[in-house]
């Protein structure tokens, strides 16, 4: 038999470990600094680019595609040369994916706090850098295929199942989640709108948690557990049931995000019924692993990696046990839009991938470098430290998300509300609010010792960038299944047809609950008092998008009584035809303002965006000075005209009129917020100081009908007034 030596390639794997490191520092420490705005709404003041809104996806994508991301790169790149015994097809498309992935990052970096985002949940990176994720994300699923027809191992192990299934799955859902029809360079409205914007968001943010955060990392599993217990997988037919039931079943769980809201009953069964059925082979995936273990628990008690490597089986077990019961009408009804969801997805995210990539970072670097770990006690003091700081977080979360369903739903014996101020709840839960910022600094600070160990382990190392290794070429077999060949092993050796049958498992699902919503329009019923924005409201609404407003407010009224109550009359699908992207959002951690047009006076709006707490005393939500104050509170109204041809494009009824008149809608609808702002004598002498002031320093004046502020007052004031209905 001929024996072939060839060299792994460590330098791809050193890069991206490198990369993950540095992002989990960035990415946590940014969760951080927003747990605190929490407890302190002003610690950012008046800057912009470090407010709330605009920092909250910029944590959300740094853990999930810079941390998480580029730790999944590393375990790929190093496993499957491994188990293909072959070095990757490309070295250059190695670093292509390497260098294009950061340079991703670092995008996604500047422009969301400078408030480029399309709103949409792990989704909000514009236009252009969608299109960069797509072709990197390319470059990335040729070379692994390409390695894998070049291989010197007949039979595909489990993992690479895994890998295969992500690279399709996620190119798919990327792509249709990201169709946009672009206004500017960074600007874009997405070309589904309300009802259906909302299915295909779910039908990517859910499986951008199952495909992107799950799959790839139950391959890792299945590559690196093993190999850190010396010990074979527990089962192979399991792990067979495992994939094929996973991903075709992920795929429709989606809808269970959109229980209660406008979206059409079928569609929420649909999801209800899978999520479900997922327990099942998640739960296998689950037993799986542990069981690997068995025979290996006194090595697991030493040993950090697999320490690591076991809670993140657990927390996966956990989080998965967790979303099929959340999946459940009458437990979603108390969950949704509250911080049980928060404890929910930090589950996940802190245990099942933090813990994880800390494993294999643990694993990875003392082999890539050819020395052993500087220090196994701070290695347990790391885990120790990330555990318990995975609890303190986590648990009064959960308390905090009952406390908020069980005061919101309370009733006076007389049928009035008995926590009718929305910030009742606030207040209550700010002790809750503390205890997470203490377990986040926990689990950060078991990251920093991590860097510690890390960076002296390297420096007591030396590196191997080109590994040498030996194999036997792979000898040409009929393409046939032999007589003794079972279905399933001879998948395993044509990666091109196991592929094509996984794409096909995940399709099946999407396709079934995206086509009829989309195609179908009696699904979603128009309503005829429902009308387009105005050129000014429009404005409002991208300026309600660029702060970040969705991610603490909800525009979704379920048809709860306490909700009714509350808010006003329960959503319908036909208001939000209009709305490209959608707003329902997923976190009331202020009320929700569907109905909220019209329920205070323009003065209110403006005096809550400069000063919350003037207005609503106890608000944990930041000012916004600079909607109102300085150059950067002009309205640009230079691409109105664009915007709403992009509009009619995706069938908004703006006629030739409306568009070329456009700039004087705007003036006079600002005009008559201006003059609704002079009823307030506190607004008047400020104005007029303001305008003085400029005179005196030689500076342009804004008029106040052209700033931004106005502009978001108008699309407030909109809000849920299409149609009637009585606001409390």
């Amino acid at each position: 038999m001929e024996m072939q030596q060839f060299h792994y390639d460590n330098k791809i794997v050193t890069k991206f470990l490198y990369a993950t490191i540095i992002f989990g520092v960035v990415g946590m420490a940014v969760g951080l600094l927003l747990a605190f705005m929490f407890l302190f709404p002003n610690l950012t003041d008046g800057i912009s680019w470090l407010s709330f809104g605009r920092l909250r996806p910029l944590h959300t994508n740094a853990v999930i595609f810079a941390f998480v991301g580029n730790a999944m790169f590393a375990g790929v790149y190093y496993s499957l040369q491994r188990l293909l015994k072959a070095r990757m097809a490309s070295d250059l498309l190695s670093n292509i994916n390497f260098w294009g992935w950061q340079l991703i990052i670092v995008a996604a970096a500047i422009s969301l706090p400078l408030g480029f985002t399309t709103s949409k949940e792990y989704a909000e990176l514009e236009w252009p850098i969608d299109i960069a994720i797509a072709l990197v994300w390319v470059v990335f699923g040729v070379n692994m295929i390409w390695t894998i027809l070049k291989r010197r191992q007949r039979h595909l192990y489990v993992a690479i199942w895994f890998y295969l299934a992500t690279f399709v799955t996620v190119a798919v859902l990327h792509i249709f989640n990201s169709l946009e029809l672009p206004v500017s360079a960074m600007k874009s409205y997405s070309v589904y709108a309300g009802v259906q914007d909302a299915l295909v968001q779910w039908w990517y943010g859910h499986n951008a948690v199952a495909f992107f955060l799950t799959t790839p990392f139950l391959g890792l599993m299945y590559y690196f557990v093993p190999k850190a217990a010396n010990r074979p997988v527990y089962s192979y037919r399991l792990s067979i049931v495992h994939f094929w039931s996973l991903i075709f079943i992920y795929i429709w769980a989606g809808p269970h995000h959109l229980l209660y809201t406008a979206l059409p009953e079928w569609a929420q069964n649909l999801g209800v019924a899978f999520s479900v059925m997922l327990l099942m082979p998640s739960w296998g995936g689950m037993i799986n692993g542990l069981l690997t273990l068995r025979g290996a628990w006194d090595k697991v008690r030493t040993d950090p990696v697999l320490k690591f490597m076991v809670v993140a089986i657990t927390g996966y077990g956990m989080a998965t046990f967790e979303g099929p019961t959340l999946s459940l009408k009458n437990v979603n009804a108390v969950a949704h839009f509250t911080d049980w969801i928060i404890a929910h997805v930090h589950v996940g995210a802190l245990a099942w991938n933090g813990f994880m990539a800390f494993g294999i970072i643990y694993y990875l670097i003392p082999r890539l470098f050819k020395t052993r770990l500087y220090s196994l006690p701070l290695a347990n003091l790391h885990f120790w430290l990330g555990t318990l700081g995975i609890i303190i977080y986590a648990l009064p979360m959960y308390v905090a998300g009952f406390t908020q369903y069980s005061m919101w739903q309370q009733f006076n014996p007389d049928g009035t509300l008995v926590y009718g101020n929305f910030l009742e709840t606030v207040t209550e839960i700010i002790p809750m609010y503390w205890m997470r910022a203490i377990g986040g600094t926990l689990y950060i600070t078991g990251l920093l010792i991590l860097v510690y160990n890390i960076v002296v382990t390297i420096k007591q190392g030396s590196k191997v960038e080109d590994e040498l290794a030996e194999a036997p070429a792979l000898e040409k077999v009929t393409n046939k299944r032999t007589v003794n060949e079972g279905w399933h092993t001879w998948l395993e050796r044509r990666p091109i047809q196991l592929t094509i049958l996984a794409t096909i498992a995940i399709l099946i699902g999407g396709v079934i609950q995206i086509v009829p919503t989309i195609m179908v329009k009696s699904n979603i019923p128009t309503i005829a008092s429902v009308k387009p924005y105005t050129p000014l409201e429009l404005e409002g609404r991208d300026i309600y998008i660029r702060e970040g407003c969705v991610g603490c407010h909800s525009q979704m009224i379920r048809p709860f009584r306490h909700e009714v109550e509350r808010y006003g009359e329960y959503s319908k699908a036909g208001e939000y035809v209009y709305d490209h992207p959608f707003l329902w959002g997923s976190k009331r951690t202020g009320p929700d303002l569907h109905r909220l047009g019209q329920k205070y006076s323009d003065n209110w709006h403006f005096n809550h965006m400069y000063d919350p707490q003037s207005t609503s005393s106890g608000s944990i939500m930041p000012r916004y000075p600079w909607l109102i104050t300085g150059k950067s509170s002009k309205l640009d109204k230079s691409q109105t005209e664009a915007k709403m041809k992009t509009m009619v494009s995706l069938g908004v009824p703006y006629s030739d009129e409306d568009i070329s008149n456009a700039q004087q809608s705007m003036d006079e609808q600002g005009a008559q917020i201006e003059k609704n702002l002079y009823s307030d004598p506190d607004f008047v002498s400020a104005y007029e100081a303001d305008k003085k002031s400029a005179a005196e320093n030689g500076e342009d004046f804004i008029e106040m009908k052209n700033r931004e502020i106005v502009a978001l007052i108008a699309y407030l004031q909109r809000l849920g007034t299409d149609i009637k209905v009585d606001v409390q």
